[in-house]
């Protein structure tokens, strides 16, 4: 439908909006300065190769199965829902 449409190109904007702030965040926590402990750095990049990761999984869900990725991973599924 339309809206739902608008809500994926909407998604994708913001997506490629916060990319910016996030890498930002990230170069300003492992800043020695800064002091933050290693496991938030190592949780926050990690959360962010995830998010990168999902990426493809999504495309292939799409082409392969011919569902959004919550409909063919549970893990992703449980968290949309």
């Amino acid at each position: 439908s339309a809206l739902t449409s608008t809500a994926d190109e909407l998604a994708g904007s913001l997506f490629g909006a916060s990319l910016l702030p996030w890498l930002a965040m990230l170069y300003w926590l492992k800043h020695p300065k800064t002091q933050a402990p290693k496991g938030v750095c190592f949780g926050l990049t990690y959360l962010l190769a995830f998010v990168f990761g999902s990426i493809p999984a999504a495309i292939g869900a799409g082409a392969l199965y011919g569902a959004s990725l919550a409909d063919a991973d549970w893990l992703h599924g449980a968290a949309e829902s």
